[in-house]
């Protein structure tokens, strides 16, 4: 059986409660990824995107993907994504994460 890409790792993590707005969101996958095949986003509650639409496969590390974000206010954020290994296999697939009220 061949492996798929599987997301290892994201920053912010899946279901994470953040204080500050994070600048970015990272993706690690463990398989390296085709970069003209995978994208990215990230959404808001009223589901406008507020990612800059910057999303690169790091040149570094081929199975990074990441992507910058504007100043994000309070609220529940989607990242959602949808990436082609080099073996091609596609994973698609999102999580959610909170910027908290600054107290």
């Amino acid at each position: 059986a061949l492996a798929h890409a599987v997301l290892v790792k994201s920053v912010p993590a899946q279901r994470a409660a953040l204080v500050e707005p994070p600048p970015r969101v990272e993706l690690w996958f463990n398989e390296r990824l085709e970069p003209a095949y995978s994208k990215a986003s990230v959404t808001n509650e009223a589901g406008a995107q507020v990612d800059l639409r910057d999303v690169a496969v790091s040149t570094e590390d081929p199975r990074r993907l990441s992507l910058s974000l504007t100043p994000l206010a309070p609220g529940r954020y989607t990242v959602s994504f949808r990436v082609l290994s080099v073996d091609g296999h596609v994973v698609e697939s999102r999580l959610t994460f909170t910027v908290k009220e600054r107290r």
